[in-house]
């Protein structure tokens, strides 16, 4: 799969400001509600199938009519290496896996994370088979200053549904707490001073995969934001409707364990 905006291809050569300026282009270009082909009712995780598929890719028992919805995760070999790890699944079983190496020219800065690991992502999706009618990705999507998070960027480089999945709050606001959530249960987090959207925008969710059932521990949710051409309200649904028991949905939770293995074999 190649970039249907070659322009919009992360480069680490930028200053920041010229990086800063490139999120801004593309937020203007992002899509931030559904517009989409496929039957959202029909992404759906399956557990005992996701954890078989990743030493064996499918038999050919998918419903080839389902969507193809594609995970993506990365690792870093050694300080100027990134893997991107891409798992795709259908009708809840993975039907392949590809991954894609390369150099990371710029360290960590928050906010600029997609120039850092874009590249090798890219590369990731030009080696896919499959066509893809959606992408989670372990970062953000709008939750994100210039609304530009990993997500959208390659979500908008290639015109592909996207959706940011994250650990942590980058900026926004939640309207309540997001302490002790029942699992399925979900928060709006808006846009404040820190993000580029009107104030009070809803930019996405925190949203509660997994819970456990004792009052002395719990799971923090996940923030999850739309990427490109997805709603918020519609993203949050779709990483509940892939969680299979697991704090995260089963395209990211396989695409991350396929880049810690990928990371042990290529790292030495």
């Amino acid at each position: 799969m190649d970039p249907v905006h070659p322009d919009f291809v992360p480069d680490a050569s930028l200053d920041r400001e010229e990086m800063e300026a490139l999120q801004r282009e593309i937020a203007a270009q992002a899509i931030f509600e559904d517009d989409f082909d496929f039957d959202p009712g029909r992404v759906r995780a399956d557990r005992e199938t996701g954890q078989q598929a990743l030493d064996a890719t499918s038999d050919g028992t998918t419903d080839g009519d389902a969507p193809v919805v594609v995970g993506v995760d990365q690792a870093f070999l050694d300080d100027d290496r990134a893997v991107s790890a891409l798992v795709a699944l259908q009708d809840g079983v993975v039907i392949e896996r590809t991954h894609a190496v390369a150099q990371t020219e710029i360290p960590y800065i928050p906010g600029l994370l997609s120039f850092r690991e874009g590249g090798a992502i890219l590369a990731g999706f030009r080696e896919l088979t499959v066509e893809p009618d959606l992408a989670f990705f372990d970062g953000s999507g709008r939750i994100h200053f210039r609304e530009a998070g990993l997500a959208t960027h390659v979500g908008v480089t290639l015109d592909l549904p996207s959706i940011g999945v994250a650990k942590n709050l980058l900026c926004g606001r939640p309207v309540a707490s997001t302490d002790g959530l029942a699992e399925g249960e979900r928060v709006d987090i808006e846009a404040d001073g820190d993000v580029t959207a009107p104030d009070g925008t809803v930019v996405g969710y925190a949203v509660q995969s997994r819970q456990y059932d004792s009052p002395n521990r719990y799971v923090n949710p996940l923030i999850v934001s739309p990427g490109h051409r997805v709603g918020a309200a519609t993203a949050a649904d779709l990483v509940l409707s892939c969680s299979a028991g697991y704090k995260l949905p089963e395209p990211t939770r396989l695409a991350d364990k396929y880049a810690d293995d990928l990371k042990s074999e290529l790292g030495d």
